[in-house]
């Protein structure tokens, strides 16, 4: 064979030709993997979804909760099912996911891998608007006053933290922000608990802000997920500026991006996802930190490809922490909020140890 035959075109461009072929051909491949971890994702909720109804103090197997879905099976089943555990089962896919995008999309708008809405104060602060509007007697866990302060109150912190910490904060700048402005919503909400003269109240709202989906009806579903599905669209429609962010203030803005107002449509997005879930959840930490770094290895570090895989993860982290509370033997319920912090602290001391070794300051 000569060496036409072997190179079909002269210097070297067949060469270049089936380069340039082998590299399309593995970003096909990687965008066929991205796919189908999403998939598998969505098959994970799915499945942890069917588990939570099926779990609790009465079992019920997998065909038994998908017949009482659909109008199937005993009228205990059916109850158990459609009533008590099918409104939590739905927050817990929603919040999740909240908690996860908003996670995605605070570590995309700030470019740093430690940003999250627990490390910010937003949901100590949505917590601590939620009391003071229950503690002043001006609304019910029920009533939609609750998630409105809760949003306002998200907003806020979230909105002085970046006042705070300027553009080009750095990472010990924002962990400070961060550490201050939760510390002073759990203090304020600490002294609206002392000063409360109803010591019934005072032992619920301790309660519900260790963060919990237990005794939710339909009723909460219809007062968080609107608040939720906003947050999320805003989050999601500006997935294409965080990508070209990724690049620098400076690249973003000669390329178009206007990032003082992306800077406050994420605030937005962030306080109406966050303090909607927190209304009717109380607080759970740490998802919104854990899920985007667990889909990094898998995804990518494109912010804009992020967003929905860490939505999945957070909605099947949560959904799976709810079910583990109610497995796991004890004389009293163990609030979720209470596990995905036992989880979530040392897994943010690794990544703060990590960040300290890229940044050339290893441990001995």
């Amino acid at each position: 064979m000569s060496w036409a035959d072997e190179n079909v075109a002269p210097f070297g461009c067949g060469k270049r030709t089936m380069s340039v072929a082998n590299v399309m051909a593995g970003i096909d491949g990687q965008a066929r993997w991205r796919s189908g971890v999403t998939a598998a994702l969505f098959v994970l909720v799915i499945g942890l979804f069917l588990a939570s109804l099926g779990i609790g103090a009465v079992r019920l197997s997998p065909w038994a909760v998908v017949d009482a879905l659909f109008g199937g099976g005993t009228d205990v089943a059916q109850v158990i099912v459609r009533e008590i555990r099918l409104p939590r089962a739905i927050l817990g896919v929603a919040i999740g996911a909240m908690l996860g995008l908003s996670g995605a999309a605070l570590q995309g708008l700030l470019r740093n891998p430690l940003a999250a809405p627990s490390l910010f104060g937003a949901p100590q602060s949505a917590a601590f608007g939620a009391v003071l509007i229950i503690a002043l007697g001006l609304a019910d866990v029920r009533s939609f006053a609750l998630p409105l302060a809760a949003i306002t109150a998200a907003f806020l912190s979230v909105f002085m933290l970046l006042v705070i910490s300027g553009r080009n904060a750095g990472l010990l700048i924002l962990i400070l922000a961060g550490l201050a402005l939760s510390s002073l919503a759990g203090a304020a909400t600490a002294l609206v608990m002392n000063l409360s003269s109803n010591p019934f109240l005072v032992i619920e709202i301790t309660f519900w802000l260790l963060g919990s989906l237990d005794d939710r009806s339909f009723r909460h579903v219809a007062l968080a997920l609107p608040f939720i599905v906003a947050g999320a669209i805003i989050l999601f429609s500006q997935r294409n500026a965080f990508r070209v962010l990724s690049l620098g203030e400076e690249t973003a803005q000669s390329l178009g991006v206007d990032v003082a107002r992306l800077r406050l449509l994420v605030i937005s997005g962030v306080a109406l996802g966050v303090g909607g879930s927190v209304a009717v959840s109380g607080t759970i930490g740490f998802i919104g930190l854990v899920a985007p770094h667990l889909m990094r290895p898998l995804i990518g570090q494109d912010p804009a490809r992020l967003l929905l895989p860490s939505a999945l993860t957070g909605s099947a982290l949560l959904l799976a922490a709810d079910i583990a509370v109610r497995i796991i033997p004890s004389t009293s319920d163990i609030k979720v909020g209470v596990l995905t912090s036992i989880i979530g602290v040392p897994f943010f001391l690794y990544l703060i140890m990590r960040e300290r070794r890229s940044l050339g300051g290893g441990v001995a």
